[in-house]
């Protein structure tokens, strides 16, 4: 049996709205003789209908889907996971932020990728993913271990959630109806994402937030 027979093919399934991004992953993908993609998707929910369809091993998942899909890729990641014997999913995408990267993680996501990550280090990643390993950008690990180093003054994800929305422009009310939550919840939460800023204003809290890469930069 020649060396290539014996290889184990990890099945892709490759979900982005953007066709040219799915054909760049798709030509660096299946120049591995270990890989096969199988399948393609251009909204979350498409890919969540393959994911428990079609035989997947890894799903690679972008995280903002366009108009045509109303989920978005940690919505679509945690509804895959859910599944027994579901495929692992790898996020590749442009935002390295906690307001992105913690909402996949918890989501069940294996592996959490950028997209501008050399091809041996998609590869790889993606091997990982296949067998249950964690394969983490430089920088997302490297914030997650700042957050295990000094945890109380990590925001959580509700917290990066609610000031993600205050960055937006929104008014308590308008979070508190956003994240179904009570006003007096959403002042809670603003008077422990300030304490843990080291802020006494919205303003200066965006301002820090995206300093420290907690939320996307306008």
């Amino acid at each position: 049996m020649s060396e290539r027979s014996e290889l184990r093919v990890i099945r892709l399934l490759l979900a982005d709205d953007h066709p040219v991004v799915r054909a760049g992953l798709r030509a660096v993908l299946e120049s591995e003789p270990d890989f096969a993609i199988v399948a393609e998707a251009a909204t979350a929910e498409r890919a969540v209908e393959l994911a428990a369809g079609a035989e997947v091993d890894v799903v690679l998942m972008d995280l903002q889907f366009g108009p045509g899909s109303a989920m978005n890729g940690a919505q679509a990641t945690a509804a895959i996971t859910a599944r027994a014997g579901a495929p692992r999913v790898l996020v590749v995408t442009t935002y390295d932020t906690d307001a992105d990267t913690l909402p996949a993680l918890e989501a069940g996501a294996t592996g959490y990728l950028l997209k501008d990550a050399p091809p041996e280090e998609l590869a790889q990643a993606v091997r990982a993913a296949a067998a249950g390993r964690p394969a983490l950008a430089a920088t997302v690990a490297d914030r997650l271990l700042e957050r295990m180093r000094t945890p109380a003054a990590a925001l959580s994800a509700r917290e990066t959630e609610v000031l993600g929305l205050v960055a937006d422009g929104l008014t308590n009310q308008q979070i508190s109806q956003a994240l179904h939550l009570s006003q007096a919840t959403v002042k809670s939460h603003l008077v422990h994402i300030y304490a843990k800023l080291g802020v006494d204003s919205r303003t200066t809290a965006v301002r820090a937030a995206r300093g420290r890469g907690l939320i996307r930069r306008a």
